[in-house]
């Protein structure tokens, strides 16, 4: 038996600015139903952002469960940082706790919808 990973949904008030981020960051190709958006991209499951009208973004690191996070990595640290910030992320730790050269070396930041993720160095 073997079990896949063939999606990750993410939650989002408001689909668009959250589909529009996650496409610029990532690329792929978009398709749009009214209440879901599906991120194609080659070898990643697809990323499913779903209307939904009483999400609330979670209050991490200060405060309530991340719920969950992404993980990408990258091999330019800083040109990844300044794509994610222009794309609509908001850090949420400072880009001075990291060694942008080291292997465990990450940043931490929000979705338009506040759902954290980390960049990392490969």
């Amino acid at each position: 038996m073997n079990i896949n990973l063939s999606a990750v949904i993410i939650d989002a008030a408001e689909p668009e600015p959250e589909s529009a981020f996650w496409h610029r960051l990532l690329g792929g190709s978009i398709a749009k139903t009214a209440t879901h958006h599906f991120l194609r991209i080659d070898g990643f499951p697809v990323f499913v952002i779903q209307l939904a009208p009483g999400h609330v973004p979670p209050k991490w690191p200060e405060g309530n469960s991340q719920q969950m996070h992404v993980d990408l990595t990258t091999d330019d640290l800083a040109a990844a940082d300044r794509l994610a910030i222009e794309a609509g992320a908001r850090r949420l730790r400072p880009t001075d706790d990291v060694d942008p050269a080291s292997l465990n070396g990450g940043r931490v930041y929000a979705s338009p919808a506040g759902h954290p993720f980390c960049l990392r160095s490969t």
